[in-house]
This record gives C-alpha cells, structure tokens and sequence, in this order.
C-alpha cells in the first residue's frame, strides 16, 4: 500500500472542543477533529484514551457534555442516533454487533429499512461484489459466520445506509493477518469510491499506512496530529505505537 494523498476540502466532519463524561468523569477533555469529505482519517491512542466514546458521540450514541459535533456544516446536537443514519453517518462498532440470529441478506437488507429508493437492490449486489464471501454465504445465520466474515458484514450493513462517514471501530481486531490486509484493501476501496473514513485501529502500522491523516489520543486530549506519512516518522509515535521499528 503506497500512503494517500489527502483530498483538498473543507470539513466534512467537524468536532469541535467536545467534551465527553461518564459518572461525571471526563474521559474526553476539549478534543478538536475534522474529517474532509473523501478522506481516511484515524484516531490513534492506548485502551482507555477515549477513541471509542468519540465514535459513539459522533453517531449519537453517547451526548457531549460539551462541546460542537457538524456533518456537512448540520449541529447534529440533539439529532438522535437513527437520523444521524439518515444524515449519512454509518458506525461499525467493536464487536461488530451483528445479528446473529439473522442471515447475511437479511442483516443487509435491515440496514436500509429507511430508505424508500429504488436502488437497495442494486447497492445490495455492490455488498455482495465487494465481498464475495458473504455472497457465498448469503443465507447463512450471522453467527455461524468467522470472524472475518462477521466483520465483512459488519462494514457491508453500513454501507447499506448509503453512509457518506463510515465511523470504524477496531475493524481488524480478532482477525488473522491475512485478513486484516484483505479488510483494509477493502477500507481504502470504499474510499477510493467516495466515503469518508474515521478509523479508530490498534494495529497502528496499518492505519497509518492506509490513512491521510492522524490524531493521537491520551487519555482524553489530542497530543500530536498531522499527515500519517509524518506521524509513522514521529520518534514519540514509533516508541509508543510502532513497536519501535
């Protein structure tokens, strides 16, 4: 994978001095991010750094004590989770939450329940190309799937939202090396097709090898961000991130 080159554009995604607590602890402190419109960007930090509560604040899944959140220049303050999807923001949770007690296409075809167009089966089929094993497997139960394939359904349900920001969290956690590299092909495919990426990885290598840009998060707060081709030849994110090679 050669690095990217970041798109030239505004803000497509803007959070802005947000603040995130729980039972009144702040786990996030006045955290500043922006994702343009065609762009990876990933968030980089330890367990505990408050990657995933950023996520969940973004899809409305957790409220900011403080602080702006804007899609396409929308305050999605007071917006709730279901018409953030509507909005265009699709989140891939750790664990993947699919519905294992459903087939592939089913779990598919309940990811677009909202909308009323004529190309679901045609966005359908695009899942099933991108994917090829989840075609095989389409009537298949989600949980008698890998894990591999399980996060194949995880990011093909989103897409089925029409998701203009794929928020992902740890997609290649639990999964053999061989897929992880199959995923992340898949990550800069999708983007390359014009879906903005917020990638939350703790495989580091990679993420930053796939994205345009970085932040890195401690323990709540932005410590360094810039160019990911930059950050990977940072002396503090190669002692802390990279292993030290």
């Amino acid at each position: 994978m050669t690095s990217p080159v970041a798109p030239a554009s505004a803000p497509w995604l803007a959070v802005e001095e947000v603040w995130i607590a729980y039972d009144r602890i702040d786990a996030v402190r006045g955290v500043s991010l922006h994702v343009a419109a065609g762009e990876i960007v990933t968030l980089i930090g330890a367990n505990g750094a408050g990657k995933s509560s950023i996520l969940q604040a973004i899809s409305g899944l957790w409220p900011v004590s403080r602080g702006r959140i804007t899609l396409a220049g929308e305050d999605l303050a007071g917006l709730p989770a279901h018409l953030r999807v509507q909005r265009g923001i699709a989140h891939v949770p750790e664990g993947r939450g699919i519905f294992g007690n459903l087939t592939v296409l089913e779990n598919l075809r309940l990811a677009a329940y909202t909308r009323r167009d004529a190309e679901v089966q045609r966005d359908l089929e695009g899942v099933l190309e991108l994917f090829p094993r989840l075609g095989e497997r389409r009537r298949q139960w989600g949980n008698t799937l890998s894990g591999g394939e399980q996060q194949m359904l995880a990011v093909g349900r989103a897409l089925m939202s029409r998701a203009r920001l794929l928020l992902l969290d740890e997609p290649s956690m639990g999964l053999a090396p061989l897929l992880v590299r199959e995923i992340f092909r898949v990550i800069q495919r999708i983007n390359r097709q014009g879906t903005a990426i917020l990638l939350v990885e703790q495989n580091a290598h990679l993420a930053l090898e796939v994205a345009h840009r970085a932040y890195i998060l401690e323990t709540g707060e932005i410590a360094l961000s810039g160019p990911a081709a930059t950050l990977r030849q940072n002396p503090q994110v190669v002692a802390a991130y990279l292993g030290g090679a």
